[in-house]
């Protein structure tokens, strides 16, 4: 990411005051708080905790703030920020199997052990403008079971009860996983590290290529097997110890996605998966993650690469939305040089250009 930019300082400190000035906006009405933004623009926090990365939604709401509402900025902010925080361990593995589920839905199996779930979503709304919300109406309570929260099944093992999809997440003996954060990037890349960089790539360019794998572009046919939001339990290893100790809860969306595989000479004809799991509740991101997943994973079952999604390295290297502003917006820094240089280079072509154009029109024409 570009960041240093030289210029007159009077200019960039004025250029910062106006930004502060537009940043509070009109000074009749009311800032605007963390809280608020916690507690009233959920969604932009927890995209904004996704793919910056770092689980805290008081610093992804002061980011979202900071940035005036631009989540690729906000997404920049915090991301930074995370590189100044010291790493004193590493998690086990989250286990989603037993995740209390606020939403989960299946668009495979109509009746499911444990419901369906509808949640709060979107879904089911009629997208009309709603003109009550101009003021701070009173709004219902929500409705909430009596019993208590109980794990429910994955989708998936009905399926797997019955052999017919793969087995789930299986990975060589011995494999250690590895941290992007801490290594550069190398290709082919291991499953593990390329859920790492879709969990955190940028929502857009993600949706853009699901909805191109569903356009024949990846020759896959996906079903939702399940979609699931609620909390889990984070835990870290404490070897002096000898156990696990909890460090508290966070939400996540889950999304297995079902693709038809026609089998190969290696395997039998079955079912395979697509994978999401971000922070928050996000499940477009993690419906779009499963379904670029599923489409990378075109190698590991014989099919030919012929769509952008199923290039590893083409998905990988662009989905990142930080590295892409930073080449995309270091275009409006200072180029004078490199430009005076080209504008030198296309003056000089032109008259060559047009001495030729002058040497063709002298030349006699040519007898009949």
């Amino acid at each position: 990411m570009y960041v240093a930019v030289k210029g007159g300082e009077a200019a960039i400190s004025n250029a910062h005051r106006l930004l502060a000035d537009r940043r509070r906006g009109d000074r009749s009405l009311p800032a605007i708080g963390i809280e608020q933004i916690v507690a009233q623009l959920g969604l932009a926090v927890d995209r904004v905790m996704a793919e910056a990365s770092l689980y805290d939604r008081a610093l992804a709401a002061l980011a979202v703030r900071q940035a005036r509402g631009d989540m690729i900025e906000a997404i920049f902010i915090l991301r930074a920020y995370r590189t100044t925080l010291p790493r004193f361990g590493y998690s086990k593995p989250v286990e989603t199997g037993v995740m209390l589920v606020e939403r989960r839905v299946s668009a495979t199996y109509k009746d499911l052990p444990g419901g369906q779930l509808l949640g709060p979503t979107f879904d089911y709304t009629h997208r009309l403008l709603d003109p009550s919300l101009l003021g701070d109406e009173p709004v219902d309570t929500a409705l909430e079971r009596d019993e208590p929260g109980e794990p429910v099944m994955r989708v998936s093992d009905i399926l797997a009860g019955e052999g017919l999809v793969e087995d789930d997440g299986n990975l060589p003996e011995g494999h250690v996983a590895g941290d992007l954060t801490r290594e550069p990037l190398e290709f082919p890349m291991a499953r593990d590290l390329r859920l790492q960089a879709l969990a955190r790539g940028d929502e857009g360019f993600l949706l853009a290529l699901g909805y191109s794998t569903q356009r024949g572009y990846a020759r896959t046919h996906p079903f939702v097997g399940e979609v699931r939001i609620g909390e889990v339990e984070v835990e870290l290893d404490m070897p002096e110890l000898g156990f696990s100790v909890s460090l508290g809860r966070i939400q996540v969306t889950e999304c297995q996605m079902v693709n038809q595989f026609k089998g190969s000479a290696k395997n039998p004809p079955q079912f395979t998966r697509g994978y999401g799991l971000v922070f928050g509740q996000s499940e477009r991101k993690a419906m779009a993650m499963s379904l670029v997943d599923r489409a990378l994973r075109a190698e590991e079952f014989g099919e030919d690469i012929m769509a952008p999604a199923q290039d590893e390295e083409f998905v990988i290297s662009h989905s990142d939305n930080v590295q892409a502003t930073g080449f995309v917006e270091h275009l409006k820094l200072p180029h004078y040089v490199d430009f005076q240089a080209e504008l030198d280079l296309v003056r000089r072509m032109r008259r060559e250009y047009e001495a030729a154009q002058n040497i063709d029109t002298d030349l006699p024409e040519a007898a009949e």
